[in-house]
């Protein structure tokens, strides 16, 4: 039986037909074009996810770069303000600054001018487009090819469902547990906080390693970190300004709460954002999410941000530059390079009973990656080979074995979701021929 007359390609191929009701003779199909249809569908499927992918992505970056870098801005200003006597009532401070040929004075009130000013620039839309477009991204990419990017079964056997319910419900029951320690007044203790919160991090990511693909993982505990920060925007920072506005409005004086906690809130994601920034890219680096050790490389990137921008918030409040965090920074960079290079999770020991051949790597390398890797990929919804890497020759094979070592030998990146079930032992096979390249 060819594949057009096979009920589960077309379960695959998501085409409601299940019979031929053409010219079944050699299965043609020459009348019925059962095929092109089939072929068509998964083709334009295929190249709309792509674009659909390239797009948001590019929304994403561009509403990401505009929202952080209007939030280190503001950080940098609050704490660069300085008092003055000449100032109004109600003025923190102030702060001059030179930039594109112009002078400006900035000033801030630590509640709310006594009237309300005619003009008022809101910034939110940065934060709210930046999540928007996240997800959109993730549920193309993450959601709908769960089986590639989000499950790996020889970590937990999940089904595409399972995998995005799961992905979907942890990102709303971590923001409901740290709202409901900030709201507690927990945050007030802020040392005790952050020790809890980082710990909280860490927990979640161990977990998400052992049920997610350890590129999935890393996207979740990213995309989590991600969704605090933005509801820390939409659910109270934008809230409390409104309701400060309102007040002014209505001739009263606002409460200086709303304030207070709008800043705390501000303070967090600030010090959240390097950490999101490297996990929103590891997707680029399997070294990162897919050897054995990555949730410890996560909670060194978890550690190692907030401590850097701590670097630069003291020096935008004029006091003495913490030269130390540069050390600790050096250290944990040298202790992810060590950790990335222990091998995939699943790593045969022990030395192999005779020197693998480039022969054994073909063969292993045609059998678990060359059915996308070609000219004219086999796998359903694959239309190019992906990145236009080919591996359906030995000569592709030869060019591109450093770059089959990264992902498939010292990490286990590919297949993604070991969909094809590459073993440890040809893993080992690949890290041993390539290891013997270098002698």
């Amino acid at each position: 039986m060819c594949r057009w007359c096979d009920p589960s390609y077309w379960k695959t191929a998501w085409i409601g037909a299940t019979d031929c009701k053409g010219t079944a003779a050699g299965c043609g199909h020459q009348s019925c074009g059962i095929g092109v249809a089939a072929d068509g569908v998964i083709m334009w499927g295929s190249i709309v996810s792509e674009w659909a992918s390239l797009l948001l992505r590019w929304l994403h970056v561009v509403a990401a770069i505009a929202w952080i870098g209007s939030s280190f801005y503001f950080i940098a200003l609050d704490l660069s303000l300085k008092p003055g006597s000449d100032l109004p009532d109600g003025v923190q401070g102030e702060a001059w600054q030179v930039h594109g040929g112009g002078f400006y004075r900035i000033m801030k009130y630590l509640v709310a001018p006594a009237q309300m000013p005619d003009e008022l620039t809101w910034f939110k839309w940065e934060a709210y487009t930046t999540w928007l477009s996240g997800f959109a991204l993730m549920v193309v990419v993450y959601y709908l090819d769960a089986d590639l990017f989000l499950v790996d079964k020889s970590i937990l056997d999940l089904t595409p469902l399972q995998a995005g319910l799961f992905s979907f419900g942890s990102l709303a029951l971590a923001w409901l547990l740290y709202e409901a320690a900030c709201r507690t007044g927990m945050a007030q203790r802020e040392l005790p906080f952050a020790v809890g919160g980082y710990l909280f991090l860490v927990a979640l990511t161990y977990a998400f390693t052992h049920v997610l693909s350890g590129r999935g993982a890393f996207n979740q505990i990213g995309a989590l970190i991600g969704t605090i920060m933005v509801a820390n925007v939409f659910a109270v920072i934008i809230p409390n300004q409104k309701k400060i506005v309102a007040s002014l409005i209505a001739g009263k004086a606002p409460d200086p709460k709303l304030g207070k906690t709008s800043k705390e809130r501000s303070v967090h994601n600030n010090y959240l954002t390097l950490p999101v920034v490297v996990l929103m890219i590891s997707n680029h680096y399997p070294l990162l999410y897919a050897t054995r050790f990555n949730w410890i490389i996560v909670a060194i990137v978890l550690a190692l941000g907030p401590v850097i921008r701590h670097f630069f918030n003291e020096g935008h409040a004029g006091r003495k530059s913490p030269w130390w965090v540069w050390g600790v920074a050096a250290a944990g960079a040298i202790a992810i390079l060590f950790l990335s290079a222990a091998g995939p999770r699943e790593v045969k020991t022990g030395a192999l009973s005779a020197q693998p051949t480039l022969a054994n790597v073909e063969e292993i390398v045609m059998s678990r990656c060359s059915m996308c890797h070609a000219a004219e990929p086999v796998w359903d919804g694959i239309v190019t080979a992906p990145k236009g890497i080919l591996l359906d020759a030995p000569e592709h094979i030869h060019r591109n074995i450093r770059l089959i070592g990264r992902v498939a030998a010292w990490s286990n990146a590919m297949p993604p979701g070991n969909i094809t079930e590459m073993t440890s032992e040809e893993r080992a096979v690949l890290a041993a021929y390539i290891g013997g390249q270098d002698r």
